[in-house]
């Protein structure tokens, strides 16, 4: 089976040279990359969105230049620097474990592949509020932003999307893994509306301070949905990693994350 999981990343860490072979680097935005790794400028692509659409711009250089060298069922994912694809699901941190952070991320021959059309991050559940109302407290833009985009996806894609963030279940940081069929799909339905939300987003003048990154917050919601709705879906858990483990000077010597002790740290489900 055939697994290649993107890291997206604005900066380059050392460390993610280190990563098993299937988690490729890829770099975002305006700074210099190695040249051994990908990035998301040349060929088709909208890097300069990158500061309003983060991530999403390395996916959308993958849909335009990569997708076509992949057969039908071959798996493809994204994480990020910080956030690497565990093997199971883990419900609080490994506090007794001795093993390595190395030796618990996702692996290629995981059951989960065998009974599953997509994989999402372990679900936040909010307890106090729906997805619109959690939104709306978070990004404070004056408006039900979340409602008004929703205007801009057909009107049965509308009802079903209201309908997703009206509840209060989320798989965050538009993390998944999907065959390339599915990316298709989602590609399909998910730029041409995130498109509408920018240019809205930037008629109205929210895109500055903490919300210059509103589409990508959007996209978060709409990923979540999307694969939800259409697709078999699993979860598994993700490592945040600290800075500590990011510093190019200690990875220049050894692959900190290798070492014993290190899985402990960082297996995270986040709580609202």
């Amino acid at each position: 089976m055939k697994l290649e999981i993107y890291c997206k990343s604005i900066n380059y860490y050392n460390l993610l040279d280190n990563l098993p072979k299937y988690i490729i680097p890829f770099g975002l935005g305006k700074n210099i990359f190695p040249k051994h790794w990908l990035n998301d400028s040349g060929q088709k692509n909208i890097s300069h969105l990158n500061k309003y659409y983060g991530e999403l711009t390395g996916l959308y250089w993958l849909w335009k230049n990569k997708i076509l060298n992949y057969k039908e069922n071959s798996w493809i994912g994204s994480c990020q620097y910080r956030r690497l694809w565990l093997n199971k699901l883990y419900f609080e941190k490994q506090k007794f474990s001795v093993s390595s952070l190395y030796s618990n991320l996702l692996t290629s021959d995981n059951k989960i592949f065998s009974n599953s059309e997509a994989i999402l991050v372990q679900p936040v559940l909010l307890t106090r509020q729906n997805l619109s109302e959690q939104f709306n407290t978070v990004h404070k833009t004056g408006m039900n932003l979340l409602s008004i985009c929703s205007d801009f996806l057909n009107k049965k894609e509308k009802k079903n999307f209201l309908n997703y963030i009206n509840k209060n279940q989320l798989s965050c940081f538009n993390m998944f893994i999907t065959k390339t069929k599915f990316f298709n799909n989602y590609c399909d339905a998910l730029f041409p509306w995130l498109d509408k939300c920018y240019k809205f987003c930037k008629k109205n003048g929210l895109l500055k301070s903490y919300n210059i990154r509103l589409p990508a917050f959007l996209a978060e919601r709409f990923t979540s949905y999307w694969f939800t709705q259409n697709l078999n879906i699993k979860y598994l858990s993700h490592a945040r990693i600290g800075e500590v483990m990011l510093s190019n000077n200690l990875n220049r010597f050894f692959n900190i994350i290798k070492f014993p002790l290190t899985f402990r740290m960082y297996p995270t489900l986040y709580k609202y």
